[in-house]
């Protein structure tokens, strides 16, 4: 892995406008999912708009929370913020792929009182135990009770956290796993905000799994041999995975041996034999490709071999 640090532009927000700090924030800190958050207010109107300063923040009690911001331009605020006051309740409407051009849509500043239901052409479906309407469209549903909302400040561009607790969730039957114990993200086709104009599509080729460390215990950077942590062919995702192999699921010196009669590195041996820096570099490519593949004992073996003199 290169050792060489970047170069950074540093910034402090208090030096800058809002509209000049903004892009910069939510440009970095992506992708972010939507709350796509219908509310009503005192009389009975509905309002539905897209959040994405928005995430899952608790699972028992279920909690998600989403902040509609004071605009940047006048300090004024959300009509969402302004309904949930009066009718402290929400339903956060989960946007896929096949629904964020109506999502964009509903974003737009319409007066109060217009329906954005009907302004994206999107369906309304009553709730079960609340009253703002979800989105028949979406692929799921979240209706919420607001427990709180904490206003983080009084200037332009301020964030209000509306803290939701989930009281009733709808998932369609279509996104679920066969043995519906959950959510298939390749069914979900889930979407994510980015900074300016830009979403990200989770589906895919770009969907992939890292497994969780805290199934086991990995050996760590530092217990890596000197030769791979100082490697400048292997990347830091790839001596992560290599670090987060269990002490006692690393190959044996006899296994690393034995590895010799395999095939491709019986090749290499007598190929480069001789050879000791490409060989070196072989095995190091052979280790990557292993690790591309998921194959992990693999990669340490082809890893741990000596190169020849």
């Amino acid at each position: 892995m290169a050792s060489t640090l970047p170069v950074f532009h540093s910034l402090t927000p208090s030096d800058l406008k809002p509209s000049e700090w903004h892009p910069f924030m939510v440009g970095a800190v992506a992708p972010r999912p939507v709350a796509f958050a219908s509310t009503i207010d005192a009389e009975g109107r509905v309002n539905l708009s897209p959040y994405s300063f928005f995430n899952a923040f608790s699972a028992n009690p279920p909690i998600l929370v989403f902040s509609p911001a004071n605009r940047v331009r006048d300090n004024t605020q959300k009509h969402t913020l302004q309904n949930v006051r009066e009718v402290p309740e929400v339903v956060i409407n989960i946007c896929d792929f096949a629904l964020v051009e109506q999502m964009s849509l509903a974003s737009t500043e319409y007066e109060k009182g217009v329906n954005e239901f009907t302004k994206a052409g999107l369906t309304e479906l009553a709730s079960e135990q609340v009253r703002p309407p979800r989105v028949a469209e979406a692929p799921a549903a979240f209706e919420c009770v607001v427990e709180q909302i904490i206003e983080l400040g009084q200037n332009h561009g301020a964030g209000n956290l509306i803290i939701c607790r989930v009281v009733r969730a709808h998932f369609r039957q279509d996104i679920l796993l066969p043995d519906a114990t959950g959510i298939d993200p390749f069914k979900l086709d889930a979407v994510a905000r980015l900074g300016g104009d830009w979403y990200c599509r989770a589906s895919g080729a770009s969907l992939f799994e890292v497994p969780k460390p805290n199934r086991h215990i990995g050996i760590g950077f530092d217990q890596l041999p000197e030769h791979l942590r100082t490697s400048d062919v292997l990347t830091g995702n790839e001596l992560g995975r290599l670090a987060n192999i269990e002490r006692d699921a690393l190959p044996t010196p006899e296994q690393v041996e034995e590895f010799k009669s395999e095939p491709m590195v019986a090749y290499l041996i007598n190929k480069y034999h001789g050879n000791a820096p490409e060989f070196k570099n072989q095995l190091l490519q052979l280790g990557r490709q292993f690790l591309s593949e998921g194959r992990l004992v693999e990669a340490w073996k082809a890893l741990l071999l000596e190169v020849p003199n």
